[in-house]
This record gives structure tokens, sequence and C-alpha cells, in this order.
């Protein structure tokens, strides 16, 4: 097995063993082809295989760490590491801090179980920050996480016309808890939730893969030569936008809007009225097709005002200073703000009652870092498909940020685990370019 740190190195033989490539490939099936529903009875709550193989990750990085010494003169300071750290001590000095108070029984195993969460997360983030490191790496991790989008996306596609989850079979294997409900409606359409346990899950993945797809699209995959595959890539950015379209979602839409608005940039110039205007005249073209959907979308909007859920996360912000009375520097407790005391339906607010303005001020730093890290990747590589690819990974985070305005995303096995792995990639850009600047002035 070779070390994390040292996967990133230019070496002309081929060394055996696993590399971080490989582990976080696993993640990338673990978190979107696994139902989010399904998990390991006999380990309850932590059942998710995607949370253990996080930990997994995060066990082999301190061992890799521990027993490699890392003095590549091609390393750079990476800035969202300790972004990072910093809001992961916010959350374990909160946690320890509502533990102090006293809790009831029933808060503290969520507390502790998001501690783990935390921890999985860690794991997914610190291997693909440190393990990712040359330009075939991130490229082939981007294109997957791109693919991965666009299976979600067909088996959402596949939902909304057979009106089913497509996956009740799992309730019959021997060992697992599934947790599915029947599939969800709005209106007379059924809203997918692919592999999610709620549309809004299922949307993060497909919408924030859209900026991904494009942009391999784009570059033939950001190989060297140009594919006769390359028009497959073509094709997962029409299924992306029509799964997003059809999701009959508020969310889905302002996400796909997002996407494509930050996408642009991304891409060479005489692509992007051809991917606007392409995009925009997909879009209606499913609207047309599909009899009631346009009014439906139309109504999303024209009637957000009167919608319950609307209504709801506007009387949550005024609840806030109520929650955060006791405790505005460091909020309730990481982890034990339950949902019988209130459903804010915004991941950034709720992370405000449990961790405080200290911590929701830690984990826009972290975002915001992560975005800044990509765009600074961009500007720095030499190489075209490197400037494309970071553009690409901070669409993608920005499109993941904004969604999470919109739900609790970080309740969310998909949803959190990706927001985090995202991340992982804008550090790993950081180091990408910077050593492709290297070679470039070497």
């Amino acid at each position: 097995m070779r070390p994390v740190a040292a996967i990133g190195r230019r070496v002309t033989t081929r060394g055996r063993g696993i590399t971080a490539s490989t582990m976080v490939t696993v993640y990338i099936v673990l978190l979107l082809a696994w139902p989010s529903f399904v998990s390991i009875s006999q380990l309850g709550s932590l059942g998710r295989p995607s949370l253990l193989w996080g930990l997994v990750l995060l066990f082999w990085w301190i061992l890799t760490r521990l027993q490699t010494r890392t003095d590549d003169d091609r390393s750079i300071p990476q800035p969202l590491r300790y972004a990072f750290a910093a809001f992961a001590i916010v959350a374990l000095i909160s946690f320890a801090a509502a533990m102090l108070r006293g809790q009831p029984g029933d808060q503290v195993s969520p507390a502790v179980t998001a501690l783990i969460r935390l921890a999985s997360w860690a794991g997914v983030f610190f291997v693909v920050m440190d393990g990712i490191r040359t330009h075939s790496d991130a490229a082939r991790l981007v294109r997957r996480l791109a693919i991965g989008g666009a299976a979600l996306a067909t088996l959402g596609l596949a939902q909304f016309i057979t009106g089913q989850t497509l996956l009740d079979w799992t309730a019959s294997i021997p060992g697992l808890t599934v947790d599915l409900a029947d599939a969800a409606t709005r209106g007379s359409f059924t809203r997918a939730s692919g592999t999610a346990i709620h549309p809004l899950e299922y949307a993060v993945p497909v919408v924030a893969s859209l900026p991904l797809a494009v942009t391999a699209a784009v570059s033939g995959g950001f190989r060297a030569r140009l594919s006769r595959n390359q028009g497959w890539w073509w094709v997962a950015v029409a299924v992306i936008t029509i799964a997003s379209v059809i999701a009959v979602s508020r969310s889905a839409i302002i996400g796909l809007a997002v996407a494509v608005i930050f996408s642009l940039p991304a891409v060479p110039v005489t692509f992007r009225w051809v991917i606007g205007v392409g995009g925009g005249i997909l879009s209606l073209v499913v609207l047309a097709v599909v009899p009631g959907l346009l009014g439906t979308i139309v109504g999303l909007f024209a009637g957000a005002s009167d919608d319950p859920s609307t209504q709801s996360r506007v009387d949550g912000l005024a609840r806030v200073p109520e929650f955060i009375s006791s405790s505005p520097l460091l909020g309730q407790g990481f982890g034990t703000f339950l949902p019988r005391y209130y459903i804010f339906d915004n991941a950034w607010v709720l992370v405000l009652v449990e961790l405080g303005v200290i911590g929701v001020v830690s984990f826009a730093m972290f975002v915001t870092i992560a975005i800044g890290s990509a765009y600074w990747a961009s500007r720095r590589s030499p190489v075209a498909s490197t400037k494309a690819m970071s553009r690409a990974i901070a669409a993608s985070m920005i499109t993941i940020a904004v969604l999470m305005i919109f739900f609790d995303g970080l309740s969310f096995t998909i949803s959190g685990g990706l927001l985090f792995f995202m991340a992982g990639m804008a550090a790993a850009m950081r180091s990408v370019a910077h050593g492709e600047s290297f070679a470039d002035h070497g």
C-alpha cells in the first residue's frame, strides 16, 4: 500500500498497492450507488457503508501520515486544512459544552453519531486533499463523479416515468434495515429521489455534477486526445439537465441555474452560447412534452409565499434567537438539536443553532476557502484542462453551498459526504496546479 502523501509524486514506475484514487472511488460508489436509506442492521444509524468507508479512509490517512515524511519541494500550504481543523475543533468544543450542561438521554446518541459522521467526512476530505496530486488522478475522479451524477439522474428519470422508487427489492436483502417510503409526489408528478432518502438530497449530486459533466464534454474527458466517446459526455449533460427540470423542485431549478451560470467560465467562449441556448431549448422541450409540468413549476415559484415549506423556513429564521440565546457563541451542541424541536430546512441555520456564531463562521470560511482554492488553481496552472477542472469544481462547490440553504444537507448521507469530498477536490487541485506550475518553471 503506497503512502497517501507519496502518491502524487512524479514517478515513472508504477508502484504496487492501493492508491488514494482507488480508495476514494470506492467512496464515490458507496455514496451514490448504495441507497442512503439502507443501512446494516447491527450498526443502527452508523450502518451506512459510505460512513464506514470514510472512517476507513481516516484510519488509512493517519497511518500513512505517521509512516511517511513528506519532503517534496513541490508541496504547497493548504489553508483549507486549517479551516477544516477550525470547524472540527468548534464542533468538539460545542459537543463538550453541551455534555457538561447535561442533555436528555435521547440526545446523547445522535450527538455522538454526529461526531462520528464528522470523522468520516474528515477521512474523505484528507485523503482526497493529500492523495490526489496529479492531473490524471484528478481528471479520473472528476470523470467518475460526472458519470455518477448522470447515472443517478438516469435512475431519477426512470422513477419519474414509472412513478415507483424501483428500489423496493432492497427490503428483501437479509441483514439490512430499509427506511424506504413510497415515492413522493407533487401535484400529479412523482418526485424522483434516486438512491437518496429525500428528493432534495437527490438533487444535490445531480445538479452539482453538471459543471463537471459540462467541462468533461467540452474537453473530451480531460484527455490529451479527443475520444470517439466524447459524444457520451454531452448525453450525460442532457440527462442531468432533464432530470433537474423534472425534479418538480424549486431547489433543483435554482441549483440548475446556479450550476449553469458558474459553469460557463470553465468552458471556452465558443461553447458558452451553445451550452446556454442549448440547455434552455432542451428545458423548454421537456416542459412542452410533459403535460402540466410547466404549470406545476410556475406554481412552485408563483405560490412560494403560500407554500408550507417556505413559510416554515421563514418562521424558522424568526426563532433562531430563541434557540441560541442560552449559548450564542457555541450553540446548543453539535448533533443535539433534534427534529422534535424544529425542522429548519436550512443547513446554514442549523449549523448556527448547533455550533453558534463561531461555528457558522468557521463553516462559512471552510466553504469559502474551498471555492477560493479551486479558483486559485485555475489561475496558477499553465494547463488548460486543469484550469477547466478547477473552475468546474468551484462551480460545483458553489452549487452545493446554495442548495444547503433549502434543506438540512449535513444531516443527509449523500449531500453531506459530497460537500466534503468536493472540498477535498478543491484543495487537491491547488496541489496539482502548483506542481504543474513548478514543472513549467523548473
